[in-house]
C-alpha cells in the first residue's frame, strides 16, 4: 500500500501543501515548470531553432544566388546627361552615401541632378552595376552608373541588342551590322544577319569540336607515345650507357618511331588547319553602343542570343543549357565562365579515395584500442593524442603531406621506378593520391572515435555468448562485433567524408591547382593516373572569390559552385547513410 493510501494525504501536498513555500518567490505554475526543467527545455529548443534558421538561411542565400547566376538578363541601354552610352546587363542595384570627392568629379551637367537627389533622399544615391563586357575595347567588364546621371528617357531596351558568350575575352554586347562569308558581306539587316548566324553557327560548332578532339585526343596520344619512346631510350641509356650496343639499337628504334609519329602528327595538324580555315570563313560584324565596330569569328562564339526578344520558354531553354554547360564543360575565361566538370570529377574521386583509405586504418586502430589494448598509461596517451589530433589546423596536415608524401615517399618512388623521368617529378609533387592520403590523416581521428563508440555499444553478452560457443577472439570480433558495429563505423565514414570534401588549405599544397583539364582517368594506359594534379570545388571557390581578376563576374559563379559543392557532399552523405540504414535493418532482423 502506497503512502497516499496509508496517510490519506498526497505526497506533494504533504511536503509542500497547496502552495510552495513563499521563500521560493515563484508562482505555483512557474515552480512546476522549473521542477520539470521546462524553462531549460524551451531555451534549448529555441537555441536549436535559431541554429537551424541560420543554417537554412545560409543555404537559402547560397541557393538563391547560385540559381539566379545563370538566368539570362535583359540588355539595357543607358544614356547619361553628358552624352555617353552604356549597353549591358544590370547585375546589381544599391544605395550609398557618396563622398564629396565623388560628387566633385562628376560632370557639371550631372552634378546638379545629383545634389537634387541627395536633398530629396537624405544623402543617399542610387546606382546600378552594369556588365558592359567588350573587354578588348573598354578594358573593363563592369561599370557603375548613377541613376541621377541618366538623361530623361535615357533607359531603353533595344530590340536587336545581342549577347555573345565567347571562349576568350568574356561577353560581348552589340548590334548586328553585317554578316561575312569569305570576307564578303552577304547580309546587312539585323533579322537577316541573325538568321545567317543561327544557320551557320551549329556547323561551325561541330567543326570546332572536331578540331578540339584532334588536338586533345589524337595529338595528345601521339605526344604520349613519343614521350614513352624517349623515356625508353633514356632508360636504356641509364642501364647500359650511351655507347653500348643496346643503346644504339634503342636509338634506331626511337628515330624510326619518331618519324612515324611526326608523319601522323603532320597529317592531324593539316586537318586542324583546314578546320580552322573553314571556321574563319564565317564572321559577324557588330557595332557597340558608342559606335565602335568589332568582328567576331563564329568559331570563337559559344552561344549568342537577342536578350530582349526572348520569351519565357526561350529563357528557360537558355537557362537549362547554361546549367548543363556548368556541370559538364571545362572552365574558361580565368574560371569565371564555362563549366566546372573537372572540379566535380576531382572532388568526388578524391573524397572516395580518402574514404577508402581512412576507413580501414581507422577501424583497425579502433579495434586494437577497444578490444586488444590493455588499460594503462600508453593506451591513455594514445587516446589523448588521437583526440588532440582532431584539433590540429588543417594547413599543418597539408605541410606534413607535402613534406612526407610528396618530398619523401614520392621522391623515393621516382628514384626507384621513374628514374628516366627525372629531374621532372612523377610522384614527387602534388597529386590526387597524396591529397587523398593527406585528408585521410586529417579525418582519421573522426573515424577512430566513431568506431570506438560503435564497438563499445555492442553488448558484452554477445561476446560472451560467442566465447561460450568456442569462438576465438578474432572470430568473435569479425563475425559478431563488427557486423553489429557497422552502422556506427559508417557514421564515422560519413563524418569524415563531410569534413574532407570541404577542406581547401591542405589541398593547396598537395595537388589541387587552378586549372587541370586533363582528368586523372582517361583513355591512356594505365587509364588511372593518381599522380596527376586535379581541380577541386573548394579550391575553385577560393580561386574565384579571391584570385580572379574579374571579381564581379566571378561572384555569381562563386555562389553556384558553393551550392554545387554542398549538393555533392549531401549526395555522398545520403548514399552512405542509406547504406548504413540497410545494414542496421539487416542487423535488427538477426535479433531474436
Amino acid at each position: 500500500m502506497n503512502a497516499q493510501h496509508t496517510t490519506g494525504v498526497n505526497v506533494e501536498e504533504r511536503s509542500f501543501g497547496d502552495h510552495p513555500p513563499k521563500a521560493w518567490g515563484r508562482s505555483p505554475a512557474a515552480w512546476t515548470m522549473a521542477a520539470y526543467g521546462e524553462p531549460t527545455l524551451w531555451v534549448m529548443g529555441g537555441a536549436l531553432m535559431i541554429a537551424l534558421a541560420m543554417i537554412l538561411g545560409l543555404l537559402g542565400l547560397i541557393a538563391y544566388h547560385g540559381f539566379r547566376a545563370l538566368w539570362p538578363l535583359p540588355v539595357v541601354q543607358l544614356e547619361t546627361r553628358d552624352g555617353s552610352v552604356v549597353l549591358g546587363e544590370v547585375t546589381r542595384r544599391e544605395r550609398f552615401h557618396p563622398s564629396p570627392e565623388l560628387i566633385d568629379s562628376l560632370p557639371e551637367a550631372v552634378r546638379a541632378a545629383v545634389r537634387e537627389e541627395l536633398s530629396s533622399t537624405g544623402g543617399w544615391l542610387r546606382r546600378e552595376l552594369v556588365r558592359i563586357g567588350n573587354f578588348e575595347l573598354t578594358n573593363e567588364h563592369f561599370r557603375w552608373v548613377l541613376e541621377a546621371e541618366l538623361a530623361p528617357q535615357g533607359r531603353q531596351f533595344p530590340t536587336w541588342a545581342l549577347v555573345f558568350e565567347r571562349r576568350a575575352w568574356g561577353r560581348f554586347f552589340g548590334f548586328p551590322k553585317a554578316f561575312r562569308i569569305d570576307e564578303q558581306v552577304v547580309a546587312d539587316k539585323p533579322d537577316e544577319i541573325w538568321r545567317l548566324f543561327r544557320e551557320h553557327h551549329g556547323d561551325v560548332l561541330q567543326m570546332w569540336q572536331e578540331q578540339r578532339r584532334l588536338q586533345r585526343l589524337d595529338l595528345g596520344l601521339i605526344n604520349h607515345q613519343l614521350e614513352e619512346a624517349r623515356l625508353n631510350l633514356r632508360s636504356c641509356e641509364l642501364r647500359y650507357g650511351r655507347p653500348s650496343p643496346q643503346w644504339q639499337q634503342a636509338q634506331e628504334e626511337f628515330e624510326k618511331k619518331q618519324k612515324e609519329l611526326e608523319a601522323q602528327a603532320a597529317e592531324i595538324a593539316q586537318r586542324i588547319n583546314e578546320l580552322g580555315q573553314a571556321m574563319a570563313r564565317f564572321q559577324i560584324v557588330l557595332q557597340t553602343a558608342d559606335g565602335q565596330e568589332s568582328t567576331l569569328a563564329l568559331g570563337d562564339v559559344v552561344r549568342a542570343y537577342p536578350a530582349n526578344q526572348l520569351s519565357l520558354w526561350k529563357k528557360w531553354q537558355l537557362y537549362l543549357a547554361r546549367i548543363w554547360e556548368f556541370v559538364s564543360d571545362e572552365p574558361r575565361e580565368a574560371n569565371s565562365e564555362g563549366g566546372v566538370f573537372p572540379a566535380i570529377f576531382g572532388t568526388v574521386l578524391m573524397t572516395l579515395l580518402m574514404a577508402f583509405a581512412v576507413t580501414p586504418f581507422g577501424v583497425i586502430a579502433a579495434i586494437y584500442l577497444r578490444e586488444y589494448a590493455r588499460g594503462g598509461l600508453i593506451t591513455s596517451v594514445v587516446r589523448i593524442a588521437v583526440n588532440n589530433l582532431a584539433g590540429v589546423p588543417s594547413i599543418v596536415f597539408g605541410v606534413f603531406g607535402l613534406g612526407f608524401f610528396c618530398y619523401t615517399v614520392g621522391a623515393t618512388i621516382d628514384q626507384l621506378f621513374f628514374e628516366e623521368r627525372l629531374p621532372n617529378p612523377t610522384y614527387g609533387s602534388g597529386g590526387l593520391l597524396w591529397a587523398s592520403l593527406t585528408l585521410a590523416l586529417l579525418t582519421l581521428p573522426v573515424v577512430i572515435v566513431a568506431t570506438e563508440e560503435a564497438l563499445a555499444a555492442v553488448p558484452n553478452s554477445l561476446r560472451e555468448g560467442s566465447y561460450a560457443c568456442g569462438a576465438t577472439k578474432w572470430q568473435t570480433i569479425r563475425r559478431v562485433v563488427l557486423p553489429r558495429a557497422m552502422p556506427g563505423i559508417l557514421t564515422g565514414m560519413v563524418l569524415s567524408m563531410a569534413r574532407g570534401a570541404g577542406e581547401v588549405a591542405p589541398l593547396m599544397l598537395v595537388g589541387a591547382v587552378k586549372l587541370a583539364p586533363e582528368l586523372p582517368i582517361d583513355h591512356i594506359f594505365p587509364y588511372f593516373h593518381p599522380e596527376r594534379s586535379f581541380m577541386h570545388l573548394g579550391f575553385h571557390i577560393y580561386d574565384l572569390g579571391f584570385q580572379s581578376q574579374n571579381s564581379e563576374a566571378a561572384k555569381p559563379m562563386v555562389f553556384a559552385t558553393a551550392f554545387l559543392l554542398i549538393l555533392i557532399v549531401l549526395v555522398l552523405n545520403t548514399l552512405a547513410i542509406w547504406i548504413r540504414a540497410r545494414l542496421r535493418r539487416r542487423m535488427m532482423g538477426l535479433e531474436f
